[in-house]
């Protein structure tokens, strides 16, 4: 009973091992084709279409370049193309414009000095004309001319007379002559006063500055300090020879 038990057993597993064999290759082949499937994943392109995406992104990336390798292009062709503002600065700096201070120095030392400024010396006084103004303010015209003197430190000359004195004419005449012209502009402030009419106001303006009295032989002359001091009064003196040389002597004596 054993034996034909047996017999079924070896005629029975050949059978059975020639499809299994058969079966292997395929199976084989099922797995790699879904392995192959999994790892690239399906297409929804057609065929070419890869290729054809890469070689259009290809000419947009040479057709457009990106900004920054615009802006590099650019200035590598523009040959004249302006530095950086770093570049400006920097070169501004390394280059400083002098002070002041430094080029005064230079100059004083690389040329001559400059001289030193002078005060310019007062202009001369105005000199008036011939006559005596009768209708003129002469207290005002003194306290203006004792104000110029503390001003410039020149000498007040009151000249009292009238139109028709004729040694005051003479005086007139050598006044307008230049050399005594020029006295007088750089050492006095002359104001003339008429004592020749009814002015009682001119009249105590005489006594005031020559204060002795009696009769006066015009014109009479009076050098007043800037101080208002009565420095000389020709009433009491005697009046100088009434020529350039007197009268120059005279104005030169009390001028200092």
């Amino acid at each position: 009973m054993l034996r034909p038990v047996r017999a079924d057993r070896r005629t029975t597993s050949p059978r059975s091992a020639a499809p299994l064999g058969r079966r292997l290759p395929l199976v084989a082949a099922a797995v790699v084709a879904a392995g192959l499937t999994a790892a690239c994943g399906p297409s929804s392109e057609p065929a070419g279409s890869a290729a054809a995406a890469t070689a259009t992104a290809g000419q947009s990336s040479q057709a457009f370049p990106s900004e920054s390798q615009s802006a590099t292009a650019s200035a590598a062709a523009s040959p004249t193309a302006s530095a950086p503002p770093s570049t400006s600065a920097s070169a501004s700096a390394s280059s400083p414009t002098p002070s002041r201070a430094q080029s005064g120095s230079g100059s004083t030392g690389g040329g001559s000095a400059k001289p030193a400024r002078t005060s310019a010396a007062p202009a001369p006084a105005k000199v008036p004309g011939p006559g005596y103004d009768s209708s003129a303010d002469a207290q005002k015209q003194i306290d203006a001319a004792l104000r110029a003197a503390k001003a410039d430190g020149r000498m007040v000359l009151l000249d009292f007379g009238a139109n028709w004195c004729g040694n005051c004419k003479a005086a007139d005449k050598v006044f307008a002559q230049s050399q005594t012209a020029g006295i007088l502009g750089a050492s006095y402030h002359l104001v003339k006063v008429d004592i020749g009419g009814n002015s009682p106001a001119n009249s105590a303006l005489l006594r005031k500055y020559s204060p002795s009295g009696g009769t006066y032989t015009m014109p009479v002359l009076v050098v007043v300090s800037p101080s208002g001091t009565v420095r000389t009064d020709t009433h009491v003196t005697g009046n100088p020879s009434l020529t350039a040389e007197g009268i120059n002597s005279f104005l030169r004596k009390w001028a200092a």
